[in-house]
């Protein structure tokens, strides 16, 4: 059974790394990933730019594409059709149909 005080300074502790806006958790991963894991955390806590761009990176590798808005679209502006490129007629000739007998 842990002390009082020993109970006091783990609550602290946790109280000043919330201040910062970290928290501690436990993570299960295979021992070769243990330094990896470790480094990466490392890395993470400074809150830079390269910290954002690795938080980026993992995110787009983990969760997959985010869905982007307005995908469609700049398809179809990329397309020929509306840069003018295509050479398609688009005119139809009427035609009236055909006499069906019923």
């Amino acid at each position: 059974m842990t002390k009082s005080s020993q109970r006091r300074a783990v609550r602290d502790y946790r109280e000043r790394l919330g201040g910062k806006g970290l928290s501690r958790f436990e993570v299960l991963t295979p021992e070769g990933d243990k330094e990896l894991i470790r480094s990466l955390a490392k890395r993470l806590i400074r809150n830079d730019a390269e910290a954002a761009r690795i938080r980026q990176e993992i995110s787009r590798s983990v969760l997959g594409e985010p869905a982007s808005r307005g995908g469609i679209f700049a398809a179809l502006q990329r397309s020929p059709m509306a840069k003018g490129e295509a050479e398609l007629e688009l005119q139809r000739s009427f035609d009236s149909g055909r006499k069906v007998d019923l």
